[in-house]
């Protein structure tokens, strides 16, 4: 199990790492490719518009080919993409390289989850997802240093060259590791894992499962709290009509928000519309989804509480912890006129809390309640929240700044991945993939979201801190020293503020694991034909 989880975690790491690293080779595309900025900024548009179009796919690819399969083509469909990136000769095609790249890192990590979950008893479910974490606690860091480092060193291209031989060691690692995909027999029947009536013993405390009986030929989905959904997608064809809507409408929103970051932009309204358009697009898939058989994206799943809950924890923790990422950067370089380094300092001990806290939570699920973990980590991420708006507003020394980022990130340990095993952990193996893909999707349209949010406040606070016409976030990076002095105390204020709906997004994830994310009876993981 320990190896499997490696393997996907050296996948996974790819994608994280190419999420990050664009925002620092920017100039240098720039200048390489002889480009303008906002066409540069398509190379990470682009692939962030790949990863949510892929991502709705994700289920329906396992189910009909595989997840074996799906894994190892967006694997090389990945790496092939990232050395036709290293050697795009123009802006045009590095931005549709990087969409393509996009399709195949779109498809990693819900795939591999999926993956790993079928692999491993429910009872260790939770020691193969703190493996899976590791590409989120090392990417984020790991991302803009190596970024720095090759830039400096060589080229921007070796950014994407780099993921040639990783990816293609990643490749064979996981082709020699991965459990092959369980053969199906008539009708459908799979041989998997199947959940009884019989609550399974467990620690004290520890909330009631299911047993589980290993080698029982059985129809995906007939014991689980979903008995009632057909499971007829793997064998048929997708819902082209669901597909074009939901993959539609989330990269309308997810295009409309790289747009909106600066109200006085010509840009501002357009993306807008476009954000308008795209959730209207998303409400159309679902009412199209309670009215069909087989969606593309089962949101049937939300009938399960666990899985209903553990979204709700995720859209609310996961935007404000990565819809925040900005304000830090900006506040360092915009209002203390410090190197962009200096961010990479301070979150070194933020990255070590979040590797360490993610590490013990995730396995602690195995033992005891999910509940109690992630109400500490929630509760720990809100005050470290609310230290950190209160740090940034008064403009405090980097030592208070430094602990409440820390606290934030040691919640955030304690609750994504946490949150996600046991949302995930009871689905049986039809199910799994299906799971998998909701959270990924609603997760980076909450971040897309609440990035976009985050941004035209700090553009419209910043902008009403500076004399005259403002001029928002870029005139504040341009301001010589002694005029960014005399505007520091508001400048401080402006950018600090914009902590505020972090927080209570912070708050929310808290209130809802407080109030939903309980212990679930072993009867009511079971449909009703089997009670």
């Amino acid at each position: 199990m320990r190896a499997i989880g490696l393997a996907l975690a050296l996948g996974g790491l790819m994608v994280v790492i190419d999420t990050t690293v664009t925002a620092v080779a920017l100039a240098a595309i720039v200048s390489g490719l002889h480009a303008s900025l906002p066409a540069a900024q398509w190379a990470t548009a682009g692939y962030l518009l790949g990863l949510v179009a892929v991502i709705p796919l994700a289920g329906w690819l396992s189910g009909r080919f595989g997840a074996r399969r799906v894994y190892l083509a967006a694997l090389l469909v990945f790496t092939v993409f990232s050395a036709a990136t290293g050697l795009a000769g123009d802006v045009t095609s590095l931005a549709v390289f990087r969409v393509m790249q996009g399709l195949g890192g779109g498809l990693l990590n819900p795939v591999g989850q999926a993956i790993g979950l079928r692999a491993a008893p429910r009872e260790a479910r939770g020691r193969l997802m703190s493996l899976l974490v590791l590409p989120l606690v090392i990417g984020p860091v790991l991302g803009p240093l190596l970024a720095g480092w090759l830039i400096d060193t060589a080229s921007w291209r070796w950014i994407f060259l780099l993921n040639v031989p990783l990816g293609l060691l990643a490749a064979l690692v996981c082709a020699r590791v991965l459990p092959r995909d369980p053969a199906t027999g008539p009708a459908g029947a799979t041989s998997g894992t199947v959940l009884s009536r019989d609550p399974a013993p467990g620690p004290a405390g520890a909330e009631p499962g299911p047993v589980l009986s290993r080698a029982v030929r059985f129809r995906p989905g007939r014991f689980s709290a979903l008995s009632r959904v057909r499971d007829r997608g793997a064998d048929g064809r997708p819902d082209w009509g669901g597909l074009v809507l939901i993959s539609g409408g989330a990269v309308t929103v997810v295009l409309g928000a790289t747009l909106v970051d600066r109200p006085e932009s010509a840009g501002f309204a357009a993306g807008l519309v476009l954000i308008v358009a795209g959730l209207g697009m998303l409400g159309g898939f679902a009412w199209r989804a309670r009215r069909i058989a087989e969606p593309i994206v089962d949101l049937r799943l939300l009938r399960y509480r666990p899985v209903r809950a553990g979204a709700g924890v995720l859209i609310c923790f996961g935007a404000a912890y990565f819809g925040s990422m900005a304000v830090l950067p900006l506040f360092v370089q915009g209002v203390r006129g410090d190197p962009a380094s200096l961010v990479g300092v301070i979150g070194v001990p933020s990255a070590v809390a979040v590797g360490m806290v993610a590490q013990v939570a995730t396995r602690l699920v195995d033992r005891y309640p999910a509940r109690r973990i992630v109400l500490t980590g929630t509760a720990a991420g809100t005050l470290g929240g609310a230290l950190l708006l209160a740090a940034t507003v008064t403009d405090a020394g980097y030592p208070w700044i430094m602990a409440a980022t820390v606290l934030v990130s040691a919640g955030s340990g304690a609750t994504l991945m946490p949150t996600m095993t046991v949302a995930l952990r009871d689905l049986d193996h039809a199910e799994t993939p299906r799971g998998t893909t909701l959270l990924a999707l609603i997760v980076q349209l909450s971040n897309a979201l609440a990035g976009a949010v985050t941004a035209v406040t700090l553009s419209v606070l910043v902008t009403r801190a500076l004399p005259g016409d403002g001029g928002g976030v870029p005139v504040m990076l341009a301001l010589d020293e002694a005029s960014r002095q005399a505007l520091r105390p508001g400048l401080a204020a402006a950018v600090g503020a914009a902590y505020l709906l972090p927080v209570i997004l912070l708050a929310g994830s808290w209130l809802i694991t407080h109030r939903s994310l309980r212990p679930t009876p072993a009867m009511a993981l079971l449909g009703p034909s089997a009670r």
